[in-house]
């Protein structure tokens, strides 16, 4: 749209200038003013030697800066050239990951003068991601060396961070060192998870008062409520009360905790609730066992504390049915 709008403004501007020439003989004077004012043309040459004076600039400030740090007190050097300091300890026995896990990690890396260039933060949670993803990288080498809990520093040499090319953004330089932050959340391994699920599923399962549906999904009546409340459709908005737990009994998320219960259509949450909430009636309380393959799946929930393939538990109270829940977009 803007490219047309452009090239339609360039073509009017082109049938003036015509019809101007055939009125006037332009002012020779005023050409050579206009032609003068002109910007010289870039220099390519100029550009690519400036741009390898910054890079060997930044070369030698950065062998400079990890040279002192690798003697100062506390910090460690790698075969690799990576830097790196123990900022806290997590607690002892804690998860140390493998080249096959899942890590939750928050960080934030800056260039050596301070200025932050990216940061968990920034993207508003936690990174997680499998270290085979980045196999062979210093963020998978230093990572391995932490556990659960752990703070670390890493100083990172240029050739192990984004060498000679630098950020395409500009934000990081050519040759420039950096140093990462990077504390270790969480270790998980999708196939442990699904067969630790699928174990306790298996138990529970032949409790008391434990029912379980064709899809695997499991639960148990908390409490019901009056004879006759509405049962809600996959096509209805609800209100609910709701605490959902790790089979561990991490709380990772709860209405009660936020003091208000919460409104969502029915047909837009994971498939455990879709199914699960359209077994109660208005009143009730279940307490729902789901199936990974139910719940977040193989990735698991971005930016929580949910791992991939984890079997979950939620506790849910009916309040309400609220309403038909608007077409999707």
């Amino acid at each position: 749209m803007l490219l047309s709008a452009a090239a339609a403004i360039a073509l009017a501007a082109c049938g003036k200038k015509e019809k101007a020439a055939e009125s006037a003989k332009p002012d020779d004077a005023k050409v050579e003013a206009s032609d003068a004012a002109q910007p010289a043309p870039a220099d390519p040459a100029s550009d690519e030697a400036a741009r390898a004076a910054k890079a060997a600039e930044n070369k030698a400030a950065g062998e400079k800066f990890l040279a002192e740090k690798a003697v100062a007190p506390g910090v460690r050097a790698l075969d690799s050239g990576l830097l790196y300091e123990v900022l806290k300890e997590g607690p002892e026995g804690g998860d140390q990951p493998a080249k096959e896990d899942f890590v939750d990690v928050e960080f934030v890396g800056t260039r050596i003068d301070g200025v932050e260039v990216e940061s968990s933060r920034a993207h508003g949670a936690a990174a997680r991601f499998p270290l085979a993803m980045i196999d062979g990288s210093w963020m998978a080498e230093g990572v391995r060396l932490m556990s659960r809990g752990d703070r670390y520093r890493f100083y990172v040499p240029s050739e192990l961070a984004l060498g000679e090319a630098g950020a395409p953004d500009g934000s990081v330089g050519p040759n420039e060192a950096l140093i990462y932050e990077v504390e270790l959340l969480k270790v998980t391994n999708p196939e442990k998870n699904l067969k630790a699920g699928e174990a306790f599923l298996a138990e529970n399962r032949k409790k008391a008062g434990v029912r379980t549906t064709s899809t695997g999904l499991q639960y148990q009546v908390l409490a019901e409520g009056p004879a006759g409340g509405k049962q809600p459709t996959d096509a209805n908005v609800v209100r609910v009360h709701y605490k959902g737990t790790l089979l561990d009994g991490t709380e990772f998320d709860s209405s009660y905790a936020r003091g208000e219960p919460a409104e969502f259509p029915l047909g837009q949450v994971i498939a455990g609730w879709t199914e699960g909430v359209q077994l109660m009636s208005v009143g009730d309380k279940f307490r729902f066992f789901i199936p990974a393959a139910l719940a977040y799946g193989q990735n698991g929930a971005p930016g929580g504390v949910i791992g991939p393939n984890e079997a979950l538990i939620f506790d849910v109270e009916l309040i309400d049915v609220v309403a038909d829940a608007p077409p999707p977009q």
